[in-house]
């Protein structure tokens, strides 16, 4: 298996570019890359929930996995691929793929309509993804709010590696911080556990997480620097500050809808990544509008900077 380059410290589950039309801009995926560089986010999930990928075909989903290695490579930037969807072939034709672009990484969550039964089942579904990849580093993407799996992750921690010898941890976007424990001792500690709710991530951090993958690290990613840097100084309350921050952005992001807010943030930072795919909404003209505003009230142009 290739070196592991874990998943710590910010990582930005990145949005998929769409023209107006609906269809692919890779031309954006440049402009993305050098913003996140900008704010010093150095790796990138692609392909992920916040790519909309249940609403990408696969040929779309290789297209943007080619573009963003394309543009990585030659720059500080590190590209892990979700490849998980509804179909397996269609998911081992995407980890062959990343594994032969050099991915970092890959990852997949759980089949969501057809769902598997038990942890033999879900640790049989990921080691067929991942004997298509069979040098790259695998992690499951533990997603249940979305997948409505909700199945043991220390179990299959523990369970997992004889059938799945790739795997090196948990993308954790799941509150369950009990869970997140014991997933961060299982196998003595030897698992990079990612953890997916973004104005939570100080909580892990105190149980000893080292970092996540979110969607608001795209825009907002000197927010959880800060946050970052004050928990390791000690400074709590400084630390809890700033995750404040990010719980207020969020709340008020959902309120909009947050995908179609989150992609229409991107766009006043000078990123125009597009409106969402259906069945996400768009913002409207006066939305965003209104929504710049409220970001102002709230300090955000400020807290970013």
């Amino acid at each position: 298996m290739k070196p592991l380059h874990p998943l710590r410290g910010l990582v930005a589950a990145t949005h998929t570019p769409f023209r107006t039309d609906g269809s692919l801009n890779l031309d954006v995926i440049e402009r993305q890359a050098a913003h996140l560089l900008n704010d010093g986010v150095k790796t990138v999930f692609i392909n992920g929930t916040t790519a909309e990928c249940t609403s990408l075909s696969c040929q779309e989903r290789q297209a943007l996995a080619r573009r963003w290695c394309e543009v990585a490579r030659g720059t500080e930037l590190k590209v892990s691929i979700h490849v998980g969807s509804n179909c397996l072939p269609d998911s081992r034709a995407m980890a062959a793929q990343a594994e032969e672009l050099d991915a970092i990484s890959i990852s997949a969550f759980a089949p969501s309509y057809f769902k598997p039964r038990d942890l033999d089942m879900l640790i049989g579904w990921c080691a067929e993804i991942a004997a298509a990849a069979p040098e790259t580093p695998f992690y499951f993407y533990d997603i249940p709010v979305f997948t409505h799996v909700s199945l043991s992750m220390p179990d299959f921690l523990e369970r997992a590696p004889s059938r799945l010898p790739t795997l090196v941890g948990l993308k954790f976007s799941n509150p369950d911080l009990m869970a997140f424990q014991l997933c961060l001792a299982a196998g003595g500690g030897r698992f990079n556990l990612a953890f997916g709710c973004d104005e939570w991530l100080l909580s892990t951090l105190v149980l000893g997480g080292t970092g996540g993958v979110g969607s608001t690290y795209n825009f907002a990613a000197p927010i959880y620097h800060r946050m970052i840097k004050a928990y390791e100084a000690g400074n709590l309350a400084e630390a809890r500050a700033e995750q404040l921050r990010s719980a207020q952005l969020v709340r008020l992001l959902a309120r909009y809808g947050f995908m179609g807010a989150a992609k229409a943030t991107m766009g006043l930072l000078g990123v125009d990544v597009g409106a969402p795919r259906p069945p996400h909404s768009s913002l409207t003209a006066d939305q965003i509008r209104q929504l710049k505003g409220e970001l102002e009230t709230l300090g955000f142009f400020d807290w970013i900077r």
